[in-house]
């Protein structure tokens, strides 16, 4: 019999207890399971239902494998499979390298900083689990530098981890600019490189060639706090909730006209009314934004039918996304809030192309003449032509997520947007505004 290093019997022993689910979660309250009353989850009290992660050394094709069996796709925005992307970074020769990426720049979502100020230790098992699936010795956990709730809750759970497990993965926080797209996958590595926090072009992709020229996996921090549970309790047990294609639960930011705003936590494939009815909404559901401002809008009938998985809204134009979700009630302008968040996406823009530089800022600008009742008929063919010339032609996605924005407003609001145009915009412009416009900071590093 050959003897196993004590690396080797640690990552043994995490991976058999995946077969061991008794203490998991049987309800959709999986990520919250532990949280008692407002404050974070501390390491002594997470340690009595997670194993301590090993610590990297190599690649550990089993964890890769749990994950790609449990089917879990990412829950930051495009919804690629974990597992997949795992395989990607961990079949380069180079050692790689793992980002956290919390930087939470969608302006309706809450999901990730609320995961990270009352589960920290579950996301930063994640991340080691992460680190030790594809044989990482770095980590590097971005969060906004404007969420301070956040960063002090990170900051508290590394120095616990330091204190009582400093053999682990090392791990380092880091504050990011915030800016809407210093998020996406190849801005987070440029800005770690020493760069402004702006896309980059691909190939090659972090995958590749990442942080300090590493094969690096991004991934969303609830992305990794479901790594934890699934190296924890097992593929099955995750498949257990959610849909085949879309397995487990996800947090979805509910807001807007609503009576109970917070981050809720359901299966995959849930009935969005079903969620609406959990939220209350007293002002009625004149239409809800799905996905965030990245998202699209559904009309009050569809949105009471959705169901909240990528497979049911992308033939409606849509995605899951972030899980933000905002309603807009019965006696409000969508036109109106929808200029208002085409105006925050143009002047959000990195100002790296054409397309996203002056065709989101034409488009913007038209967007509010149309509001405003001085715009014209024409304006609406304007509208959509522009879309046509901007839609998959940017130096990144930001572009294409604005127009995917203001197709689905043109489309729910159709009959709102052709009176505006005519010069007779609704009396609900008084309304009070809905949808939070966040102040710019200026710029990227």
């Amino acid at each position: 019999m050959t003897s196993q290093s004590g690396a080797e019997r640690q990552s043994r022993a995490v991976e058999d207890r995946a077969n061991q689910a008794s203490d998991a979660p049987s309800s959709g309250r999986r990520l919250f399971a532990l949280v008692d009353g407002v404050g974070a989850t501390a390491l002594e009290t997470h340690r009595g239902h997670y194993a301590e992660p090993p610590v990297p050394s190599r690649a550990r094709p089993k964890l890769i494998d749990a994950i790609e069996r449990s089917g879990l796709r990412g829950r930051g925005g495009a919804g690629f499979p974990t597992g997949v992307k795992m395989q990607a970074v961990a079949s380069r020769r180079r050692q790689p390298v793992v980002v956290v990426n919390g930087t939470e720049g969608e302006p309706i979502s809450r999901k990730d900083a609320t995961l990270l100020q009352l589960q920290p230790h579950l996301v930063l098992d994640g991340a080691a689990l992460a680190a030790a699936a594809v044989g990482a010795n770095a980590v590097f956990i971005c969060i906004e530098r404007t969420q301070q709730h956040s960063i002090d809750a990170v900051s508290i759970a590394l120095a616990e981890r330091f204190r009582a497990e400093p053999n682990g993965v090392a791990m380092a926080l880091k504050p990011t600019p915030p800016r809407y797209v210093a998020g996406e996958e190849t801005a987070l590595v440029h800005w770690l490189n020493g760069g402004e926090a702006k896309p980059t072009r691909t190939p090659p992709r972090p995958f590749e060639k990442g942080v300090g020229g590493h094969p690096t996996l991004i991934d969303n921090v609830e992305t990794l706090a479901h790594v934890t549970q699934i190296v924890q309790y097992g593929p099955s047990w995750f498949r257990s909730i959610g849909t085949a294609s879309e397995p487990g639960t996800a947090l979805m930011t509910l807001s807007g006209a609503i009576n109970r705003p917070a981050v809720y936590e359901a299966p995959v494939g849930a009935r969005l009314g079903a969620l609406l009815e959990r939220a209350g909404t007293p002002h009625g559901i004149g239409a809800v934004l799905v996905g965030g401002y990245f998202g699209s809008w559904l009309d009050a009938r569809t949105a009471g039918q959705a169901r909240m998985s990528n497979e049911f809204l992308r033939p409606l134009g849509g995605g899951l996304g972030c899980g933000a979700v905002a309603v807009l009630p019965s006696q409000c302008c969508g036109v109106l809030e929808s200029a208002r968040v085409m105006r925050w996406m143009a002047d959000e823009s990195a100002g790296q192309c054409g397309p996203c530089v002056n065709g989101l800022d034409a488009i913007a600008a038209t967007m509010r003449n149309v509001a405003a009742g001085r715009a014209g008929l024409d304006a609406l063919a304007t509208l959509e032509r522009w879309a046509g010339q901007v839609d998959g032609r940017g130096a990144c996605r930001f572009p294409d997520g604005a127009i995917r924005f203001l197709r689905s407003a043109m489309a729910v609001f159709a009959e709102d947007f052709r009176d505006h145009a005519r010069g007779h915009p609704c009396l609900h412009v008084r309304a009070p505004r809905v949808l939070p416009i966040p102040t710019i900071e200026a710029g990227w590093r």
